[in-house]
């Protein structure tokens, strides 16, 4: 074979191979508090059980994005806020390679709040990111950026006005802490939309219960079974006191790991804790 078509067919074959490999690749932009790019994901460690198939997600959507989430490497543990180690209760498949922060305020609500605003900024979406308080008021990242931000004022909350702050993550992160304190799961659950049916379930859909304490966890990644029409998804989760987001085990069949069944009329049953088919919603 002629010396230049044969480097042609190496050049191919390792573009075709560079393609193939940057589908499981993380994008340090798309996850920006990540230092390094070389983490696992969920969609390159935790494989459909056999005769299930991932459902179709469009690429740069929140379904997308949420199924490439980073896993911490090695056998890196739950830690909870201070960096104490949590004795895992066998309820983790694994943990999600993102920071809990410094004070005991990243649980479960603000761990999916966390997770959709990061999204939105990693897509240069700033105008969209906002969340309401226990009032009831939007509270918006641009707003924090220009300089406002929220104070308890009797049962409510009142809004004063200091020195703007620049757009960047860092800044996103000292936001996100400030909207930790003055939202919850009944905040969360009064702001999303109902589904209502699991049957109508998609990846980014939240189950919540709201209350003190209440519970929500988010839907990272879905299958199901062409033949059967069975679905699977795979959950993240933190809880109280802050701690690390972890992905889900299945706490009945341990073959399926992090895979849970959602069907209408039985309830999700998760370590400890189940939701109704009533408590899901969506952004």
């Amino acid at each position: 074979m002629a010396r230049g078509a044969s480097f042609l067919i190496g050049l191919f074959l390792a573009v075709i191979s560079t393609s193939f490999c940057a589908s499981d690749a993380i994008a340090a932009p798309d996850y920006p508090w990540l230092t390094h790019g070389d983490s696992r994901t969920i969609v390159s460690v935790f494989a459909p059980p056999p005769g299930f198939v991932r459902v179709a997600a469009d690429p740069g959507s929140f379904a997308d994005w949420l199924r490439r989430l980073p896993l911490e490497r090695g056998n890196a543990g739950l830690v909870l806020y201070d960096g104490r180690p949590i004795v895992d209760d066998g309820g983790a498949a694994g943990v999600v390679d993102i920071d809990v922060g410094s004070s005991d305020l990243q649980q479960c609500a603000d761990a999916v709040m966390r997770l959709r605003a990061e999204y939105l900024y990693a897509h240069k979406l700033p105008g969209l990111i906002g969340f309401d308080l226990f009032d009831g008021q939007r509270y918006r990242f641009l707003a924090y950026v220009e300089g406002t931000t929220p104070i308890v004022a009797g049962n409510g909350i009142a809004w004063q006005n200091g020195r703007p702050e620049d757009a960047s993550h860092a800044s996103l992160r000292r936001w996100l802490d400030i909207v930790y304190g003055f939202a919850s799961t009944r905040s969360l659950a009064r702001e999303l939309r109902p589904v209502g049916r699991f049957a109508d379930a998609a990846i980014g859909d939240v189950l919540v219960r709201p209350g003190a304490p209440g519970h929500a966890v988010l839907i990272v990644d879905m299958a199901n079974d062409p033949a059967s029409g069975r679905r699977l998804v795979i959950l993240a989760e933190s809880s109280m006191p802050a701690r690390s987001v972890r992905i889900t085990r299945n706490p009945h069949d341990p073959t399926l790991g992090p895979w849970l069944p959602l069907e209408d009329g039985q309830p999700l049953a998760l370590p400890g804790t189940s939701f109704e088919a009533s408590q899901l919603r969506r952004f």
